[in-house]
């Protein structure tokens, strides 16, 4: 049975937190809630997310505060961040959010279709993340095994062919970033493709890790 990713939602209404919630329970995961910054930082401690959803205008620590706590820790500094908020300030208000790690940020009242959409990007990207990772622990034990020379190169081949799928990713975000950056897309689209690039960096590394003579250790979620 596939495990169900985890989305962080962080409102201090509660009637928001039930709005995401209906919005959100099509995508079929597991939505914790959170009333707080300080509630959704010890959540962090214990779980891990495919995504949070971060409201902006919330009393004590805002959402900018919480999101700058949530960069800081080595196991969270990468899980995408969606700022939501009911104001709007203009650019330097959007800018700030970005600034504090937010891959997009969306004012209220928001399309539920196009909230529900970005955030299933997401999860999607954070399953095939974990998959990838669980097919190369079972790699890495494979081939530190040794055993039978057959099995030696099945494993190699298969390493060979996780790398390729991997390669044409890495060129495929590659040219999106290119397209990105002659089209001068709005900040969202650019932080989103510096998200997928990062992730990408962590895969490869996962999978260099595998070759012989590397060292044994997988890094953790980038």
């Amino acid at each position: 049975m596939v495990q169900k990713a985890k989305i962080l939602l962080v409102d201090d209404r509660p009637e928001n937190l039930l709005a995401l919630e209906a919005i959100l329970s099509a995508l079929d995961q597991t939505l914790v809630r959170a009333s707080s910054g300080e509630e959704a930082l010890k959540a962090l401690l214990t779980d891990d997310f495919a995504v949070i959803l971060l409201d902006v205008q919330m009393p004590g620590m805002d959402g900018f505060e919480t999101a700058a706590h949530i960069k800081r820790r080595e196991r969270t500094r990468d899980i995408p961040i969606i700022f939501l908020t009911a104001i709007n300030h203009g650019p330097h208000h959007t800018f700030r959010g970005y600034a504090a790690g937010a891959v997009d940020y969306i004012s209220k009242p928001f399309d539920p279709w196009v909230l529900r959409a970005k955030v299933s990007v997401f999860v999607e990207l954070y399953m095939k993340n974990c998959k990838l990772r669980e097919q190369a622990a079972l790699l890495r034990l494979q081939l530190e095994g040794g055993g039978e020379a057959g099995h030696g190169k099945e494993s190699a081949g298969l390493l060979a062919e996780l790398s390729a799928r991997l390669a044409a990713v890495e060129e495929q975000a590659e040219a999106l970033s290119k397209q990105l950056d002659d089209d001068s897309a709005d900040a969202a689209a650019v932080a989103t493709a510096a998200h997928l690039e990062r992730k990408l960096t962590g895969l490869r590394r996962a999978l260099d890790a595998l070759e012989p003579g590397a060292a044994p250790t997988l890094p953790g979620q980038s």
